[in-house]
């Protein structure tokens, strides 16, 4: 199969022409190899539509988490350095998986192995698993030959994203929980108890309030037309869900986020402390510059961040450095940028941007932490007051009885 490619030489000369490849992924890695930046690849012919509809199936049969592949570096670099043979350690791992799909991943890239591959060639293969970093590391310890030192690189990286993501979803399980109950709660008085005052207040003959009037409406529309209200509830919500989930709807909703107080900054942080991380762990692996950017830019799904590498990416191109680009969007803390900028003066950009990931990561560990523990007993408050509005409202009709009674 032949692609047509533009791409950067590393002087920054720009080059286009043709490769023989198995797919795009595979003239990608060619490309690369001949230290080349790749801007854009297509199929020649008709094929285009084929090689897609392959890429999407395989990565849509090989959903693994990030917590699967780091522990599977980890473990690959205890063997690797113990002097255990590449397909010997991947058999070994192979036979240890619990996932049937992840003991088929290992079994096919055991046998790229035994077929002569290199282990970045037989994980490039599977490049929607492993991810570009991981591959890229892998031949950078390759052709170092300090293979097991780059699992262990790719082992920490992996771990610190899934310790990340575990924090991220463990401070939200609780308001969520809570807000759950808080609406099944409403929902069970308004629905259930509500209805049972209604031939009391009936019976009463009697003026009622207009909050009372107002509940007793809603519980009527809901006793009504509940076949209608939840599968428009769920339309709403899957709706809601498919617009983010576009390209409109997506950035939309990113630059949304970043522009709520608190929570838009812990973002930016979040997503600063992560490309920092996954750039300063390829520069000091010695990845080229450019190829560090691109490949960082690959990982990253916020296409705000996106851009923001791509941008960077034509910086180095042009002979810039990296934090005028970092600095444009304020997308990066400026402190950050600052940082990064000194960097680039005495030449340690690698262990500072991973530095600073660090300390971020441990600064937003506890932001995290903290907005959790402020948003449940707000969540606390507004079912209080909500339950407290809908008591007030139906005993209020019974308070006015009682003291007309009275006089």
């Amino acid at each position: 199969m032949k692609f047509s490619y533009e791409a950067y030489t590393k002087s920054g000369a720009p080059k286009t022409g043709t490769i023989e490849a198995a797919d795009q992924s595979d003239a990608e890695d060619k490309l690369r190899r001949k230290d080349l930046l790749v801007t854009k690849i297509t199929v020649n012919g008709a094929s285009k539509s084929t090689s897609k509809t392959k890429s999407s199936k395989s990565k849509g049969q090989s959903k693994v988490s990030v917590k699967i592949v780091s522990e599977f570096a980890r473990e690959l670099s205890v063997l690797v350095t113990t002097g255990t043979p590449l397909v010997d350690a991947i058999q070994s791992l192979e036979t240890q998986a619990k996932s049937e799909n992840w003991k088929n991943i290992l079994e096919e890239l055991r046998g790229r192995l035994e077929d002569g591959d290199s282990l970045s060639d037989a994980m490039q293969a599977r490049h929607e698993v492993f991810g570009p970093v991981f591959c890229s590391l892998a031949a950078a310890g390759e052709s170092g030959g300090n293979l097991d030192v780059m699992l262990i690189r790719v082992g920490k990286l992996l771990r610190q994203e899934a310790k990340i993501r575990s924090n991220i979803a463990g401070a939200m399980m609780y308001p969520i929980l809570l807000t759950a109950i808080s609406a099944i709660v409403l929902t069970v008085m308004i629905g259930l108890v509500l209805p049972r005052f209604a031939g009391l207040f009936e019976s009463l003959d009697t003026d009622l309030p207009p909050t009372t009037k107002f509940l007793m409406m809603i519980s009527t529309i809901m006793r009504s037309y509940w076949w209608a209200i939840i599968p428009g509830f769920i339309s709403i919500i899957a709706a809601i869900v498919y617009w983010i989930r576009s390209d409109q709807g997506q950035k939309i909703a990113e630059v949304a986020l970043l522009k709520i107080p608190v929570l838009g900054k812990t973002i930016c942080s979040i997503q600063t402390a992560r490309i920092f991380r996954v750039l300063g762990l390829l520069i000091e692996s010695k990845v080229p510059i450019l190829e560090s950017i691109e490949l960082t830019r690959r990982s990253v799904s916020n296409s705000l961040y996106k851009n923001l590498l791509t941008k960077a990416e034509e910086a180095v191109t042009i002979g810039e450095p990296v934090s005028i680009a970092f600095a444009a969007d304020n997308l990066i803390l400026p402190s950050a940028v600052q940082a990064i900028k000194n960097a680039e003066q005495s030449g340690r950009m690698g262990p500072v941007m991973i530095q600073l990931a660090d300390y971020l990561d441990e600064e937003n560990e506890t932001v995290i932490k903290s907005i959790s523990s402020l948003i449940e007993p707000l969540i606390m408050i507004g079912l209080g007051i909500m339950v407290g509005f809908i008591a007030v409202s139906m005993f209020l009709p019974l308070f006015d009885l009682t003291a007309s009674a009275g006089h």
